[in-house]
Formats: structure tokens, C-alpha cells, sequence
């Protein structure tokens, strides 16, 4: 039986401390529900309408996650594109792609001092935080609440889409290879699979070496140490359904934690749970400027967690090839 929102209250004063994800997991809610019985407020969850005012708002903690992995970037929305199926802004610090279609509910939440815009997809999970911080602009935070409160309403939510496992046509395998070979931008990928009835992880499991290698497990942890080590600089990209953050640059403070592999350093926190991570595949794909080379992570269900590729921008490639060469490659996958 579904809980009212008096007993998630309830339940929820006898444990505040437990992070809102994992309540409403134990709870059986969804994080949404969560959020709207402690008194969110509803508002206009639309990326066109919620990204021009949240700029005003000066530096924040922007914050995208899935199941596995978390994003944490402190910075200023700037530079917003706006877009009927994808919209981004693209500033100096916050970097992200949306998809409008899945910014279904959104919140303002203020919490003593603690002040937030929350957006869930249909489901009620999460797609985007935006957490203010003490240099914020409160004030652009109330007008922010002033022109995107919703009437209130009863939440509705609809039944959490299952994830789409490793889907491949070995037939196809060969048409895979040479369409492949004849891409000149990695966003043509999706496009490619789409149009083989594949997806990711399946046309990553049969296109073969050396476009998709598979890795050890533990290669995202590897990646991550060696590219602090070395001191090169990368793009980490993080997502959900609805919204991928990506970080820019170099990474340093590298720390397990537990189940946990964290980077923390200054405006940049990212937190990866390792003993999710099933399979991680080294992948090259061609582009006009040289090969694009990622090391990418799925967790058991097949569901990708996140993408590491080198940072171009100003930067040699051979770098980052030379660190993906050393990453310990495994003979097959389970």
C-alpha cells in the first residue's frame, strides 16, 4: 500500500539523516513523493522556462546522478540553448545536455537556511538538483519561486520505465563495422544503432576490436587514478534519462570510500559506485578530428553509468591514448 504523505512525514522525522534516494528507496516512494510531502513547492519544470532563471541565481551546486553515479559541479548557468527534444548550456564550469520531454516535476524546496530546485522525471526520480550555496542570490531564488509556481496539485506519477538491456544483431555485425568506420561525429552513433534495431552496450559486445575493447571492471577506478597521476585532463560525462552533466578538465583528488571510488576536488565532486560497475569497454570511434576514444562503464542491468573521454579542447590527444593503452583489458565478458 502506497504511503500518504502524513507517513512519509512521519517516517521521515524518525530519519532525517539518511539521504533522500535511499529513504525513498527503503520506503518504497519515489524521491519525488518524498520531496512533495515535506512541503516542495511545484513549479514550471521546463528547461526553457526554469534555465533562463537560473543564471540570476550566480553560483550553485549543480548536481545530476543515476543509480551509480553522481556529478556535483559548482559554478554559474550560463549560455543556455534552448530546444524542442534537447536544449544545453554550455558555460565555463556548467556543462550539460537536457531533454526537455523528461522534466516532468519540479520543486523549489527551502529547508532552514537550505534552499534547492529539484526536477524528477514521470517516475519521480531525480534528473537535476540545483543547490544554493552562501555566495547565491537568495533573492533570484524567490523570484525564481514567483514565476514558476504551479497551481497545487495531486502528484502524478507513472510507473518507472525498465531498463533496456544489451540489445545486438550479430547478423548485422558486419554493417555495423563499416557504417561505423563511416562516422565523422560520435552523435551519429545512436543514430547508427537505432537504425541496426541495437543499442550501446550491444553493438559494443559484437563490433569487435579494436573499436570497442572490453576492460576489467575495475578499469573505471583505474582510469580515473592514472589520468590524476599523470596529470591529463578529461571530459567525465554523468546522466539519467533526462539531463547529462559533463565535467571538463583535470581531475586530482582521487579517494575510495568504501563501495565508493570519489573524486574531490575544489568545484568538482564525483562519486562512483565501483561494485556497480558489470562491464567497462574502451571505444573509438572516428570523428573529422581524429578518433574519439572513451572508456565507458554499464552496471549489472546493462544500463551505462558514465563515459571518461580525453579533453580536446586545447589539448593533445596522444595523452590520453597513451593512458588508455595501459588499462587492463579482460579476455571476455560473462
Amino acid at each position: 500500500m502506497a504511503m500518504t504523505p502524513d507517513q512519509i512525514r512521519t517516517a521521515r522525522q524518525a530519519d532525517p539523516k539518511t539521504r533522500a534516494r535511499d529513504f525513498a528507496a527503503a520506503h518504497g516512494i519515489a524521491e519525488a513523493e518524498l520531496v512533495a510531502a515535506l512541503g516542495g513547492i511545484r513549479i514550471d519544470a521546463h528547461p526553457d522556462r526554469l534555465f533562463p532563471l537560473l543564471e540570476p541565481l550566480g553560483e550553485v551546486l549543480a548536481l545530476t546522478r543515476n543509480a551509480s553515479c553522481v556529478a556535483e559541479k559548482v559554478g554559474t548557468y550560463t549560455d543556455f540553448h534552448p530546444g524542442q527534444h534537447a536544449s544545453m548550456t554550455v558555460g565555463a564550469e556548467i556543462d550539460m545536455r537536457m531533454f526537455p520531454s523528461h522534466w516532468v516535476h519540479g520543486f523549489a524546496v527551502t529547508d532552514g537556511d537550505k534552499r534547492s530546485i529539484q526536477v524528477f522525471d514521470a517516475a519521480g526520480d531525480a534528473v537535476h538538483k540545483v543547490h544554493l550555496r552562501p555566495a547565491s542570490d537568495v533573492a533570484a531564488f524567490d523570484a525564481l519561486v514567483a514565476a514558476l509556481t504551479l497551481p497545487a496539485a495531486a502528484l502524478d506519477l507513472a510507473p518507472r520505465t525498465p531498463v533496456e538491456g544489451p540489445k545486438a544483431d550479430p547478423a548485422r555485425a558486419d554493417a555495423l563495422r563499416a557504417e561505423w568506420d563511416q562516422m565523422t561525429d560520435t552523435h551519429q552513433f545512436l543514430k547508427l544503432t537505432r537504425k541496426l534495431k541495437m543499442n550501446r552496450l550491444g553493438a559494443y559486445r559484437i563490433v569487435g576490436a579494436p573499436r570497442a575493447v572490453p576492460l576489467d571492471p575495475r578499469a573505471m577506478t583505474e582510469v580515473l587514478e592514472l589520468a590524476s597521476s599523470r596529470k591529463v585532463p578529461v571530459m567525465i560525462f554523468v546522466g539519467n534519462t533526462g539531463c547529462i552533466q559533463i565535467h571538463g578538465g583535470p581531475v586530482d583528488k582521487i579517494v575510495p570510500m568504501g563501495p565508493w571510488i570519489n573524486v574531490l576536488d575544489p568545484g568538482f565532486d564525483l562519486h562512483l559506485r565501483q561494485d556497480h560497475v558489470a562491464e567497462v569497454w574502451l571505444v573509438t570511434k572516428p570523428t573529422q578530428r581524429g578518433p574519439a576514444i572513451s572508456v565507458e562503464c554499464f552496471d549489472h542491468d546493462g544500463a551505462l553509468i558514465a563515459q571518461v573521454f580525453g579533453y580536446r579542447k586545447n589539448t593533445a590527444s596522444e595523452p590520453w591514448e597513451e593512458l588508455t593503452s595501459a588499462l587492463t583489458r579482460t579476455l571476455e565478458i560473462a
